[in-house]
């Protein structure tokens, strides 16, 4: 008897690890879309069988242990920060690239050519009233071409401004959160275990990576640290620490908790697109804008001197003006200059097209570094189209990346349901194994005491 009574405990607690690992199963497969989720596994550990020492065998359910790779969390991590910024380059830049449309005759180029074009007509009848009027209807275009792509620039690092407010938000909201986690974990040591609270802490961390790179780091006592470029705490402990933006100077930084700039430790993410674009790309596509402007109003504004208007007399008003110290392509305008004031002669031929022919000429003069007019603003065209495209590959370059980093997540970590069913089917094959046991031990059971009773 002593032995039944031993195989029934032994099936029966069998019973009961099934059961666990039943319900690890099921967790797993109600959580198998649930951001952050690491697949569960019930460990099961076979007792002792020494009969002769009164140890009977059997199993006993182990501990639940999650499959989570810290590693390939890291990699996920660091590869979202690398799609994240690159992403944030990519969308941004596609909506300046119009801006620099060298077929537009309408933008800047159109309206070079069309300038210069206009003194050439000039020069074929330099006395007529309508062939100046063009001049300065031409120069006003073109005045309006460089306003409007300046302002449109102006715009752009504005938008990545207040992009860079709600991105630096939301790293704020969500530190605050890993700080709330860590505040619970310190609270009660299993919570640190709890694959729901595991799975929270991690879907906040990789949506943290995608704003900026981070680094983590697990405490002894169930808490992670978080450290902005791997220098500056974000959270320690049940610590949070809120980062600012600064954008009192010409270029954005951002300050640490103690107003530390710590803009130079931020290499990756969202809010590194967002500086790269504020703090270099805008303004170097700026400067050479301003260099453009600056120098078709000089030259022009040169040559007109040095030639006679239509009543014989040095001009007096330049055709351009524009304040330098805001920018030659946001203020740029026509002054109000007529067109009798045009001066189309030059100084030796009063009444000629001299000053004309050498106005036009300067369309072709290679003036800024070796280039012209079109050819300058071509090549920062150029420029701003390799910007756009090499942002495009690389975030294509690092979606892929991030694909494969997310992949060989879910094959150490990801719930499987195929996987989940067999193991299911393995489990209830086993349990109903036990259940036989226990069945046919209660028959025996019957059996024997029915003997005894006879």
């Amino acid at each position: 008897m002593g032995n039944l009574f031993t195989s029934l405990l032994n099936a029966a607690n069998a019973m009961s690890v099934y059961n666990r690992q039943l319900a690890t199963i099921q967790n797993n497969v109600t959580n198998a879309n649930t951001p952050g989720y690491a697949r569960q596994v019930q460990n099961v550990e076979a007792m002792p069988f020494q009969l002769d020492q009164g140890l009977p065998g059997g199993v006993k359910a182990g501990d639940v242990q999650s499959t989570r790779s810290e590693y390939a969390e890291q990699s996920v991590r660091r590869q979202t920060s690398l799609f994240g910024a690159a992403g944030q380059k990519a969308a941004d830049l596609a909506q300046i690239e119009p801006l620099f449309d060298l077929a537009d005759n309408s933008g800047i180029a159109g309206s070079l050519n069309l300038l210069f074009q206009s003194f050439s007509q000039l020069s074929i009848n330099p006395s007529d009233a309508v062939a100046r009027q063009s001049v300065i209807d031409r120069a006003s275009d073109l005045a309006h071409a460089f306003n409007y792509t300046a302002s449109a620039l102006a715009q752009a690092a504005n938008n990545a401004d207040d992009q860079t407010r709600s991105q630096i938000s939301a790293i704020n909201a969500l530190t605050r959160q890993i700080a709330d986690l860590n505040s619970a974990r310190r609270a009660d040591a299993r919570s640190a275990s709890d694959p729901g609270v595991d799975a929270q802490m991690h879907s906040l961390l990789e949506q943290l990576s995608e704003l900026a790179d981070i680094s983590v780091l697990q405490q002894p006592d169930g808490t992670i640290s978080v450290f902005l470029g791997g220098q500056t705490g974000l959270v320690i402990g049940t610590h949070q620490y809120d980062i600012q933006a600064d954008f009192t100077g010409p270029q954005t930084a951002v300050l640490d908790a103690s107003g530390k700039d710590i803009t130079a430790q931020i290499s990756a993410g969202k809010l590194k697109g967002l500086l790269d674009e504020k703090n270099d790309l805008i303004p170097g596509y700026l400067s050479d804008l301003n260099t453009l402007a600056q120098n078709v109003a000089d030259q022009v504004n040169s040559k007109l001197a040095a030639g006679v208007d239509a009543n014989g007399a040095s001009p007096t008003v330049d055709l351009f003006s524009y304040d330098a110290s805001l920018g030659a392509a946001a203020t740029i305008g026509v002054t109000a200059i007529t067109p009798d004031q045009i001066a189309a002669a030059s100084a030796g031929a009063p009444g000629g097209n001299g000053n004309a022919l050498d106005l036009a000429a300067l369309g072709s003069a290679k003036l800024i570094n070796g280039y012209t007019f079109t050819q300058y603003y071509g090549n920062l065209g150029a420029r701003v189209g390799r910007d756009v495209a090499a942002a495009k590959d690389q975030n294509a370059t690092q979606q892929s990346l991030l694909s494969q980093a997310r992949s060989l997540r879910d094959q150490i970590s990801g719930v499987s349901l195929d996987e989940e069913a067999m193991l299911l089917l393995q489990v209830q094959r086993a349990y109903q194994a036990a259940g036989k046991l226990v069945s046919v031990i209660n028959s025996i059971t019957d059996a024997l005491m029915a003997a005894v009773q006879a």
